[in-house]
């Protein structure tokens, strides 16, 4: 049987989409044949590739990454497959999917799961009873609708907490590496912080599971071979365990494989020692989370970290010729205009090119955040009360303490001192 997995984001260029290829590899080693899609700001397609290939390879299952501002193309994208072949069915997962309500099927027509758990084990659980004939019978991690248009929401399944047992899209060549200018690769998956504006921690269940370095090494060497150089670590703390990560850097630096790497993690997971030892194995750029730089505002936003800490971070990063983006937000509950202020503030002040990812943003209120699960005890006001089911807040509200002229002017702030017009080239 056949699986189509597309990624859909014109906001940005097309890069590996690596969630999809954990997938495509754990399919593959369970005997499905795979194709990845994706589609970004740099991609030709038309409705007349997009049908070729959808007659040629014929997939029993499509499955779609979903992101808030993705949503219409994905709905898009779905309809169009649906016209081709009514018999398809067709799966949404990621960010957007793990929390939307069920009540979203009314208005997603060509749309048959909801994928809420672990995506490998989900999907696969989803084709295989696609394959048996049986496409909606035997289901964990998803919500369905039937044929008669019921809608079910099955019990969670749990992923494996050794990553080392899903199969690696690198080492299985899931990927076409002749246009890959960068590697996107996890070495750890989850986080157990509580910030009230993030999906990641609810969404892995405040748990962090490993990659071993053996398994990492090997996916380098690798990537290596194929001819890339650069890295782009995407997890969220990857020093989350400082003597694994610096086992991990040692082995690079050991076997030769120092490789230009940006990667993120929090500021007071990083000492001298640490940093000098990521710059000789190639990081050229960190990330830390910085949100804002007002001492009133942190502990309302469950980010339990000082500002004096974040200061020190980005020196140490510095002085060793490590380039720093700083990760903000404003319009966070509770915060003032004069808040706002001080977080651009502290990032000119210490020397942070506002590019990037550096380019601050509006907070964003997206399911399975607790600031979305309760937003009234956070004063928030949403300004969309007729939205889809299938969209969360977003960006869309003002606060007791920032209306949202206010918020917009903190915006256009940001822009003025933007080196690259406010565009956000990484996440």
């Amino acid at each position: 049987m056949n699986v189509l997995l597309i990624e859909i984001n014109p906001f940005a260029p097309a890069s590996p989409p690596i969630s999809l290829g954990y997938i495509a590899a754990f399919l593959k080693s369970r005997g499905f044949a795979v194709k990845i899609l994706t589609l970004g700001e740099n991609t030709s397609a038309s409705r007349a590739s997009l049908y070729d290939l959808v007659s040629s390879f014929q997939p029993a299952l499509v499955g779609l990454s979903a992101y808030q501002r993705t949503m219409l193309y994905v709905i898009g994208l779905a309809r169009f497959i649906k016209s081709l072949n009514n018999n398809v069915k067709i799966a949404i997962g990621g960010p957007q999917a793990t929390f939307m309500p069920s009540a979203a099927f009314a208005e997603l027509p060509d749309i048959d799961y909801i994928c809420r758990s672990s995506g490998e084990i989900t999907v696969l659980r989803v084709a295989q009873a696609i394959e048996n004939g049986t496409p909606f019978s035997d289901l964990l991690g998803v919500s369905y609708k039937d044929a008669n248009g019921a809608v079910y929401d099955m019990d969670e399944i749990e992923g494996f907490t050794d990553l080392d047992l899903y199969p690696s899209p690198y080492l299985d060549d899931v990927f076409d590496y002749s246009c890959m200018r960068e590697a996107i690769m996890l070495t750890s998956r989850g986080c157990p912080h509580h910030c009230i504006y993030c999906y990641t921690p609810s969404a892995f269940k405040h748990k962090v599971s490993f990659h071993s370095v053996d398994r990492v090494i090997e996916e380098i060497r690798w990537i290596r071979k194929k001819g890339v150089r650069r890295l782009w670590f995407a997890d969220p703390n990857i020093s989350f365990k400082p003597a694994r990560l610096i086992q991990l850097l040692d082995r690079m630096l050991a076997e030769g494989l120092e490789t230009e790497m940006w990667l993120q993690t929090r500021a007071d997971l990083v000492n001298l020692d640490l940093i000098k030892k990521m710059k000789r194995a190639g990081v050229t750029t960190i990330a830390y989370g910085l949100e804002s730089a007002s001492e009133r505002v942190m502990p309302t936003i469950d980010k339990h970290i000082s500002i004096e800490k974040v200061a020190e971070a980005i020196r140490l990063a510095q002085s060793q010729g490590i380039e720093v983006e700083l990760f903000t937000m404003f319009g966070l509950p509770h915060e003032t205009f004069e808040d706002a202020v001080k977080t651009l503030e502290f990032v000119t002040k210490n020397n942070v090119k506002i590019m990037g990812n550096s380019n601050s943003q509006q907070m964003q209120i997206y399911f399975g955040s607790p600031v979305c699960q309760h937003y009234e005890d956070y004063n928030i006001r949403p300004l969309n009360t007729k939205r889809p089911s299938y969209l969360s807040i977003g960006c869309q509200y003002e606060t007791d303490s920032m209306s949202y002229h206010q918020i917009s002017q903190i915006q256009a702030l940001w822009r003025a001192r933007s080196l690259d017009r406010g565009r956000r080239i990484v996440s």
